[in-house]
């Protein structure tokens, strides 16, 4: 804290040093003045060029300053930008008596903090409020108190025959409020102590007339009103972040990460519309099982028989192969070498004989062909002729089959 004293009237600058630093985030340079006479103090405007603002928001901060000029008293705090440029000011005292400025850095101002965390809410839950009937009655009670012009006017809309009219009365009846609520905001603490029981009446028959005209014209109706209500709450809310950090880049950046926030599941949402096309695009498509029918059961059959018959020919002609140890086991080395060295596998005696057996004409085919007409006749039997029948058919089923069979079955 660093105190000075002085008696005449005195030009005081602050000139920030240019460090940024993020925990003072939500700190504040408070300049407490007292007295024991009146005093005024003034901003200097050749100091305080509101045309040199950079942004919107530092050139409206700045318009303000320079055209509400404090009123005349004995103590005041002021609050100084840390981070926007030099800031001067005069005390201009009405007398030449001694009075005293001290200068103080808060950490964390209350102020900041409640700005900032009502901005946030207000910017979040701008969806909710704007379709909520408490709030559109909260609200426009609240209007009625405390900017009685401006909810005037807003009631008054449909008897102003055009817009642009009603837009001149809309913000002049704004200026107007803000104005005398700043003039008067000094003096609301001794109005309250003296005129406590006018204040309340004011409050309750204002808020009462507002809550009937609120209730005879009834909540929003219209998606458009609505959303018209939801971005006014939400520009509102951006504009309580900004003022609620000290840091302008730090508020711009949150500024930014709130829009951001907010609008980010329209990209998000088109981006996984386009990645869903586009695995539906070069994904392949799943192939459905199904059965084979005869021919290709046939078909790959042969296929696979051939195949596997190759790859025996390749591993037996492997010098690693153990030709004399399989030479003894064989019942038949001449056909094993023949087979090795190319030749098939069914000679064709054996092809013949597989086609007496199981072709068309064939033993096979006629025992099963007659043995369903006696299936479909059925003649009395002995035990013995049906015990014999029964082996016979055992027997015909263990018979391989000579055409296709394992291509080590036949060595």
């Amino acid at each position: 804290m660093k105190i000075m004293h002085s008696t005449e009237s005195t030009c005081f600058c602050y000139i920030p040093n240019g460090a940024m630093h993020l925990q003072n985030t939500w700190s504040t340079v408070q300049v407490s003045i007292n007295s024991t006479e009146l005093f005024q103090v003034l901003y200097i405007p050749d100091e305080h060029e509101c045309q040199n603002s950079e942004h919107f928001f530092d050139f409206l901060k700045c318009l303000i300053s320079n055209i509400w000029q404090p009123s005349v008293s004995n103590k005041t705090i002021m609050t100084v930008d840390q981070y926007v440029g030099k800031t001067c000011f005069r005390i201009k005292p009405t007398n030449k008596v001694l009075f005293t400025v001290s200068v103080q850095q808060k950490m964390l101002d209350c102020r900041l903090i409640l700005l900032f965390v009502t901005g946030g809410l207000l910017f979040h839950f701008a969806y909710n409020l704007s379709r909520s009937n408490i709030f559109y009655y909260c609200a426009g009670i609240a209007f009625g108190i405390f900017i009685p012009l401006v909810f005037l006017v807003f009631m008054l809309k449909r008897f102003i025959p055009k817009l642009s009219t009603f837009w001149i009365l809309m913000s002049g009846c704004w200026f107007s409020s803000l104005y005398m609520f700043y003039v008067s905001r000094e003096k609301l603490k001794w109005m309250w102590n003296n005129s406590t029981y006018y204040i309340l009446g004011y409050i309750l028959s204002v808020g009462l007339i507002s809550f009937a005209i609120c209730k005879k014209h009834g909540p929003l109706g219209s998606e458009q009103s609505m959303n018209l209500l939801m971005w006014m709450l939400q520009v509102k809310g951006l504009v309580l972040i900004h003022f609620g950090i000290a840091i302008p880049r730090v508020a711009y950046a949150v500024t930014i990460a709130m829009l951001c926030t907010k609008f980010l599941h329209y990209p998000l949402q088109v981006s996984c519309y386009i990645g869903k096309k586009a695995a539906q695009y070069f994904h392949t498509e799943k192939l459905e099982p199904r059965y084979l029918t005869e021919d290709e059961y046939w078909e790959q059959g042969e296929t696979e028989t051939v195949k596997a018959l190759e790859e025996l020919r390749v591993f037996c002609r492997n010098p690693t192969f153990p030709s004399w140890v399989a030479v003894v086991r064989l019942q038949s080395p001449q056909k094993f070498a023949n087979f090795v060295l190319g030749s098939p596998h069914v000679s064709a005696e054996e092809m013949t004989a597989h086609e007496a057996q199981y072709g068309i004409g064939g033993v096979v085919l006629e025992q099963q062909l007659f043995h369903r007409e006696t299936e479909a006749e059925p003649e009395p039997q002995n035990a013995s002729e049906v015990e014999e029948r029964n082996k016979e058919e055992g027997l015909r089923l263990l018979q391989p089959n000579i055409r296709h069979f394992h291509s080590r079955e036949f060595l």
